[in-house]
């Protein structure tokens, strides 16, 4: 069966219901190229404090964080030299520069109180960093999400991802439903309560709802639902298709694929009543899977109109598309990095004999590849500050890894999953 009639038959199917060099330490404590062009990792320790009663939970939790923030080599544990007990909170440069460590992390549990000490190797024995959190009606888990966001903000200057949420579709026997969970696969719960098939979940710009198609009425309608789960609203119910919807900015409106002219195309409806507010694509083939640009300006999709699907811009209010990709002969899911300044798109694609993950500076041509060699990978989503992706792997569930295509995936939750959307940066 030719390409064309492989994702004609999909909507059809749809509509019926079915590496790398280290950076040395700077004075002001700020070590990491934020613009990208130096790909270094800076070697960080994260030893478990000697006691205290959540000594273990605390270093589990910032080694993870810092493993995927996608600036930190969290170091091994195991050859660390330090009297951890006889240094307490304070430090011996020189046992921990001799294991390669840049900075070293210490905390202190207490019954009420959690203290964190970053300390700066090329700085001696004065921390760069202290932060005491109260533990009062918090739990372990986010006050160290909220410590380590401070670390990377301050070797970055740039926001933390630790606390935020994924959204995915959780593929069970002949139904599907929405989840959502924090982005390291803690406390994962069902948005979408009914016993139909739901797909394609979308965070909203807010953080408080999410937009996703349900057959619950046997047509497949765009729905949006409190983001801690709750009574959905029926958004749009077109005749046909209502499904991939990607919220604008500033959260006003919403771009969808509906069909309900006959043929799947891009439109613009708004996030309030789904009143149609925008027709943007009309061609005769296949437009689908729109993502809207950081800046409001370009909503990028996927069309079959030169063969095979491929990756389209366009914008925002309408016009000329222009195709973006060309490597292989698939590729779908184009979704967005939230960089200031940046054009990048990231993308499943098959040019080879498996799905992978791709991106795409639009501006230089220059493409890496997220995934290879390590299943079938699909439905990439980027972190709210650009530097992780996650993606779902076939049978195996969601991972999430590196933007700049350095390390290795790491798994977050198992299971079958797709439909993966990395919802905005937690609040402080």
């Amino acid at each position: 069966m030719a390409m064309l009639q492989v994702h004609r038959a999909i909507a059809v199917a749809l509509l019926l219901g079915a590496a790398v060099a280290q950076a040395q330490p700077s004075d002001n404590g700020v070590v990491v190229d934020v613009a990208g062009q130096k790909k270094g990792l800076y070697p960080i320790a994260t030893p478990t404090a000697a006691e205290g009663d959540a000594a273990k939970e605390i270093s589990t939790i910032e080694s993870f964080d810092l493993s995927v923030a996608g600036v930190f080599k969290v170091l091994d544990p195991a050859a660390f030299l330090a009297d951890l007990k006889g240094e307490g909170l304070g430090l011996d440069p020189q046992k921990w520069k001799d294991v390669g460590a840049y900075g070293v992390i210490k905390y202190k549990a207490s019954g009420d109180s959690i203290e964190f000490r970053l300390y700066e190797i090329s700085k001696g024995t004065a921390p760069s960093l202290t932060k005491t959190y109260k533990r009062a009606g918090k739990d372990v888990r986010t006050i160290v999400h909220t410590w380590c966001n401070e670390v990377v903000k301050y070797y970055t200057n740039e926001p933390g991802f630790f606390g935020s949420k994924i959204a995915f579709t959780a593929k069970g026997k002949g139904t599907s439903a929405i989840y959502a969970m924090d982005f390291d696969g803690a406390n994962a719960y069902s948005v979408s309560r009914n016993s139909s098939t739901n797909i394609l979940p979308a965070w909203s710009p807010s953080g408080g709802q999410i937009a996703y198609t349900s057959f619950m009425r046997s047509n497949p309608d765009l729905y949006v639902a409190p983001a801690g789960g709750g009574r959905p609203k029926k958004l749009s119910g077109q005749r046909g298709m209502n499904t991939g919807a990607s919220w604008s900015p500033d959260g006003s409106k919403i771009a969808v694929t509906l069909s309900k002219d006959g043929n799947p195309e891009i439109y613009i409806i708004s996030a309030n009543d789904g009143s149609v507010i925008k027709r943007i694509t009309n061609d005769k083939a296949i437009d689908t899977s729109p993502a809207w640009s950081p800046d409001g300006s370009q909503i990028a999709f996927v069309s079959d109109r030169n063969g095979g699907p491929q990756i389209f811009v366009v914008s925002a209010s309408g016009g000329g598309a222009r195709q973006v990709s060309f490597n292989g002969n698939y590729n779908t899911t184009p979704t967005w990095s939230p960089k200031p300044g940046k054009h990048i798109i990231a993308y499943t694609t098959r040019d080879g004999g498996t799905y992978d993950i791709v991106t795409l500076d639009l501006d230089s041509k220059t493409m890496v590849r997220i995934t290879q060699n390590a299943g079938q990978n699909e439905e990439p989503a980027f972190s709210p500050n650009g530097r992780a992706i996650a993606f779902a792997r076939a049978g195996q569930g969601i991972f999430i890894a590196n933007a700049d295509g350095t390390g290795n995936a790491i798994k977050v939750w198992s299971g079958a999953a797709t439909g993966v959307d990395w919802g905005p940066a937690p609040r402080e």
